[in-house]
């Protein structure tokens, strides 16, 4: 999405709340000035790509034990 520097000025809350799912990019004078994104997006997709690859019952402590123990 994109806005301009007034629309953000006059509407910020509504356009923080948009940034948690989608980039929204500034405009002043019709040049790309800034660009806000949700600074957690990375974290949030790579998340949902593992939906469903790992086990229910995947334990971090008990990966790290067997790692080292392969050692």
């Amino acid at each position: 999405m994109s806005i301009t520097a007034t629309e953000l000025k006059n509407n910020l809350g509504k356009y923080l709340l948009l940034s948690a799912t989608e980039d929204i990019f500034i405009t002043k004078n019709g040049k790309v000035v800034a660009k806000l994104v949700n600074p957690h997006q990375n974290r949030v997709e790579t998340a949902k790509s593992l939906f469903g690859i790992l086990p229910k019952d995947a334990n971090i402590e008990a990966t790290r034990a067997e790692r080292l123990n392969a050692k």
